[in-house]
């Protein structure tokens, strides 16, 4: 029987370069084609412990999401989860905690998966803009190269097909937020005249 395999970006694009685990997955989702037809490429976003459910069913789960390790802006980091487990200073943000907390609840199971985590430093996590700095922008690629390295190491062929660029990544994933609705939100003006009335 082909075994199961995911990868999932996590994060929360509202808050600059937590959003990078979920650019990444789409990125890979539109730019690359894969000889595992059943290989899954999904948008985590904050799903938090509907994760779980992965962690069960799959054989080989690779998480893409940034990581809070002491250590240079920008640096990625490939973490399985039983060396996950042992980084106490990895849990900062509310994603990052529930993963573990995860791991450790499946790892008492007979069987779970494969857990591996492609981790970036990042710069901005607090920021409320949606959109990567320019230290993410400039490390995104090296990003997706080891994120593309761990799918393959799974015996699965990858080949880039297109190259759609990450701004554009960003634009296509935000859809609505971006449309002619936009129009009719009031701008900063109309309120002043509406305070004056």
């Amino acid at each position: 029987m082909q075994k199961k395999n995911i990868v999932i970006g996590v994060g929360n694009m509202l808050f600059k370069d937590e959003g990078i685990g979920i650019y990444a997955a789409e990125y890979i989702s539109q730019n690359y084609k894969f000889d595992d037809e059943d290989l899954e490429i999904i948008d985590g976003g904050t799903l938090g412990f509907k994760l779980m459910a992965y962690f069960q069913e799959y054989d080989n789960v690779i998480i893409l999401d940034t990581v809070s390790i002491e250590d240079e802006v920008g640096g990625i980091y490939r973490l399985p989860s039983d060396v996950l487990l042992g980084l106490g200073t990895y849990r900062k943000t509310a994603h990052e905690v529930e993963i573990v907390e995860m791991l450790e609840i499946v790892s008492v199971l007979d069987s779970h998966a494969n857990v591996t985590i492609i981790g970036i430093i990042p710069k901005d996590i607090e920021t409320v803009q949606i959109g990567l700095t320019k230290h993410m922008e400039d490390k995104f690629e090296e990003f997706i190269l080891n994120a593309i390295k761990e799918i393959e190491s799974l015996g699965i062929k990858a080949t880039k097909v297109k190259n759609i660029l990450i701004p554009d990544i960003v634009k296509s994933m935000i859809g609505s937020y971006n449309g002619e609705h936009l129009t009719r939100i009031p701008n900063e003006e109309d309120f002043t005249h509406a305070i004056n009335l």
